[in-house]
């Protein structure tokens, strides 16, 4: 049998092929599921760290104040509206009083006739007292010449019944006037109370401030303690801030702020933490804490919502890194140090970190170690890496 010569076409299929595995195993090799793993490697150096804490919040009113009646009624008339600077003692708004005026003048007349009823007690209890006086002094003559024999003995015995009777009367007079001037008490309570119900219809201002709220107007029923208008004082305004418990380590009262307003995001204010609510939102997971302006800003309203960073105290001098090299395998917290070309996992102990993505590292690494910090994918200790300065723009 006699082979066959390959003629040039198969010379050219075959060569073809084999350039295309070729290819295929280049490119597999250089960007393919074989191809290393490009990261980008960060020196660890000495540096202090300015921790920040980040919240959000609003701005609220450290003195408000909700203007209501003590008793259900109906309004009857409302004076002001809301944006209206009010003064202490104002009048704002009045209830209907219904029959109180009445009754007030009711209980002026019985306490004008207990007054009458005093005076005429204490004029039977002089009288009863003068009658006493009058009965003693005729005793005592007449006990006198009994004993010289110049009256009977039953005259002498009348004069003293007499005393008795008198005394007798003068403490019946004295018990009339002290319920009379109980009773003079009673209605005098019962006249200052109703006059304090008349009173409380009046709804005054408690103190300086912006009117907030209408909430009610002429005519509208309320029952006890609903709010009617609802005053603040313009200059107690700060920001109610709420930060996650998990990162609020460090806040303490005095700490420096800065406060951007939702409605004025590049005019950031000088703030400070006034004060630390104990009740933290067990919900939520956050810690409440109002924050002072060092300076009240012209046109700032209630409900502005603010965005707010907290400067914590700067730590001391140490090894920092970007919290982007920081990694978790299983439960240990590390970075992938690099050696010698090879990858090996450091588990690390971390300290305070930045807003801006630095991170105090206290132990684990020295300074100039080689760590990666950024990755094109998750890495181990077999990966096969090529150290680029940046994973942005074409892969070469």
């Amino acid at each position: 049998m006699k082979l066959q010569r390959p003629t040039s076409r198969q010379f050219s299929i075959a060569a073809a092929g084999i350039a295309l595995v070729a290819a295929v195993g280049f490119i597999a090799v250089r960007s393919g599921p074989l191809a290393a793993t490009r990261v980008t490697v960060v020196q660890v150096a000495e540096g202090t760290v300015s921790p920040a804490l980040f919240g959000t919040g609003t701005v609220e009113a450290r003195r408000a104040w909700l203007i209501g009646p003590t008793s259900a009624g109906r309004v009857l008339r409302v004076l002001v509206d809301a944006g209206d600077p009010v003064k202490a003692g104002q009048l704002l708004a009045e209830m209907d009083p219904v029959d109180l005026q009445e009754r007030l003048a009711a209980l002026n007349a019985t306490q004008a006739r207990a007054a009458s009823a005093v005076a005429a007690a204490e004029a039977q209890a002089q009288d009863a007292a003068a009658r006493r006086e009058l009965a003693a002094l005729n005793d005592r003559r007449n006990q006198e010449l009994r004993q010289k024999d110049f009256i009977s003995a039953s005259a002498a015995e009348a004069r003293a019944q007499e005393l008795v009777s008198a005394n007798a009367a003068l403490h019946a007079a004295q018990a009339s006037l002290a319920g009379a001037r109980q009773d003079l008490t009673r209605t005098r309570a019962d006249v200052a109370a109703l006059a304090q119900q008349r009173e409380n219809v009046r709804l005054l201002a408690p103190a300086d401030g912006v009117v907030t709220s209408r909430d009610a107007e002429a005519g509208s029923t309320v029952v006890a303690g609903q709010a009617v208008l609802k005053l603040a004082d313009p200059a107690s305004l700060w920001v109610r801030l709420r930060l996650d418990q998990g990162r609020s380590g460090g806040l303490a009262p005095g700490l420096p702020a800065s406060i951007a307003l939702r409605s004025r995001p590049a005019q950031p204010l000088a703030g400070k933490v006034a004060r630390i609510e104990w009740q933290a939102d067990s919900v939520t997971e956050e810690r409440v804490a109002q924050i002072a302006f060092d300076a009240l800003p012209a046109g700032l309203s209630l409900g502005d919502l603010a965005e707010v960073t907290v400067q914590l105290p700067a730590t001391p001098r140490g090894l920092v890194l970007p919290n982007a090299a920081i990694k978790r395998q299983g439960e240990k917290t590390g970075v992938w140090r690099l050696n010698g070309g090879k990858l090996h996992f450091a588990p690390v102990r971390l300290g305070q970190s930045s807003l801006d993505g630095r991170v105090q590292v206290l132990e684990g690494v020295s300074a100039g170690d080689a760590v990666v910090a950024y990755s094109e994918k998750e890495l181990s200790a077999s990966t096969r890496i090529k150290v680029v300065e940046s994973l942005v723009g074409r892969q070469p």
